[in-house]
């Protein structure tokens, strides 16, 4: 298998000067995303969370999804939380694979596609999108399955993607694992 799903950011506590706007999204998001994750089980295709640590230097996966639990916002938490077959890496920028060991991971794993979900799409989803498009690595976004602040900024950054990364741009549901 050369593929992988990587759930961006979505071990979340939603405390932040723009959930108001993401909350809606991310709420429509979040039942694709775990359709996508199901799927991805079955098939033995990697789940990999990568996720931001929120500035807690100290803390680790564990840590964190126990926060983003005991927050206002756990259900949108919950359904996505991590079984004992994920992996999963912290950063601390936007990129997922800024200063992170995740290039080496899907190395280690043969992976040379990835399927990226999660938020925000104008910002984190698209980040990753171009680091993923230089590392010369297949990317395909499922429109319904990333989460977003400002929906024009969304649809500009998904179009980015397509055209000048030529990353595969369709429906959770309609992708094969």
């Amino acid at each position: 298998m050369d593929c992988a799903v990587v759930v961006i950011d979505m071990i979340n506590t939603y405390d932040h000067a723009d959930a108001d706007l993401l909350l809606p999204s991310a709420a429509k998001a979040v039942p694709l995303i775990v359709r996508l994750i199901q799927r991805a089980r079955e098939r033995s295709v990697p789940v990999i969370y990568v996720n931001d640590n929120f500035g807690e230097w100290r803390s680790h996966h564990g840590e964190i999804l126990d926060t983003a639990l005991a927050g206002p916002h756990a259900n949108l938490v919950e359904p996505l939380r991590p079984d004992d077959e994920s992996l999963f890496v912290v950063k601390a920028r936007h990129s997922i694979f800024y200063e992170t060991p995740l290039a080496y991971l899907l190395s280690q794993l043969d992976i040379r596609h990835v399927v990226l979900c999660g938020q925000v799409t104008e910002q984190c989803v698209l980040y990753s999108a171009l680091d993923a498009h230089i590392r010369h690595l297949k990317v395909t976004v499922p429109h319904d399955a990333v989460a977003h602040i400002h929906e024009n900024l969304a649809e500009a950054a998904l179009q980015m993607m397509e055209r000048n990364m030529g990353a595969t741009i369709r429906s959770a549901d309609s992708l094969a694992l």
